[in-house]
């Protein structure tokens, strides 16, 4: 019983972005890890793909979608600046293989709160962009965490 939290894919440097953040899309990286990530994620049978509104992270899991034949569904919980505690409560009531997608200040705020309750992390914490967290639950308690490295891409 899973779930997989992923960080976007590379998307270039926020201070060289020219316009509204919210549309800053994927570099040329970036769009070889998504396509990374998918062909991992495909074999995982994912229930879900939920994604931040940001454009970078509805990219990250687009090819997995299309793989899938699933659509991605934006949801605010993931959105930069979300809280933790709410978070953690909505990823309780997802279905198992559910595949999500966010960023640097949220998945590591939600990681650090669910090792202080008690879920154990296996090796070290990775927060680079296109990592992914895989996420076991024992009912509505998250047990167990590890992350994949992102994937090597060029």
């Amino acid at each position: 019983m899973s779930l997989f939290l992923v960080r976007h894919a590379k998307a270039g440097k926020r201070k060289e972005w020219d316009g509204d953040d919210t549309l800053r899309p994927l570099d040329k990286i970036g769009r070889l890890q998504a396509e990374a990530i998918a062909m991992r994620l495909s074999g995982k049978s994912p229930s879900a793909l939920y994604s931040s509104r940001y454009l970078r992270c509805v990219q990250t899991l687009e090819p997995l979608g299309e793989h899938l034949g699933q659509t991605v569904t934006i949801d605010d919980h993931l959105t930069e600046g979300a809280d933790w505690r709410a978070t953690i409560e909505w990823m309780t009531t997802l279905h198992d293989g559910a595949v999500l997608c966010s960023h640097g200040d949220v998945i590591p705020d939600v990681i650090s709160a669910l090792e202080r309750r008690g879920m154990h992390i296996a090796g070290d914490p990775d927060w680079r962009k296109a990592t992914v967290w895989v996420l076991e639950r024992d009912g509505d308690t998250f047990a167990k965490g590890k992350v994949w490295s992102p994937p090597s891409v060029r």
